[in-house]
């Protein structure tokens, strides 16, 4: 659905009074959503969807996703939340998940950043390679 510029412009209007700081108010947000559904200014449908849009792209780029082919430890869970926090500043929300198809190494993803040091990484780009 192609959407105008002024219901992008309203909508991003609407995320930004949501927003506390630079963190999502999920408070905040909800009365937003309840007062454009009981004012129901032309085109709220669209307004509220590419709110929505926006919304889970904030909440994916505030949460980490660590995969490990073996559990890590205590330490290493802790050196990398405080990495991650340094570099993507604070409010993250991390995921900490095994995935033995990895063979090796780690896989982080945060919002659409990938950082793969996994051995299937490598072997995956070893075989792009030939």
């Amino acid at each position: 659905m192609k959407l105008s510029k002024q219901t992008r412009r309203e909508g991003r209007q609407l995320f930004r009074c949501c927003l506390a700081g630079e963190t999502l108010d999920e408070n905040r947000a909800r009365q937003a959503v309840a007062a454009v559904i009981e004012r129901k200014p032309r085109g709220y449908f669209a307004i509220l969807s590419y709110f929505q849009r926006l919304v889970r792209l904030e909440v994916a780029r505030r949460s980490a996703r660590i995969e490990s082919a073996t559990p890590l430890s205590a330490q290493l869970q802790e050196q990398i939340q405080s990495d991650l926090t340094r570099r993507y500043g604070p409010g993250l929300s991390f995921a900490f998940t095994q995935n033995a198809a990895l063979i090796g190494g780690v896989r982080i993803q945060v919002g659409g950043d990938v950082y793969n040091g996994s051995v299937q990484g490598r072997l995956a780009a070893l075989q792009e390679s030939f």
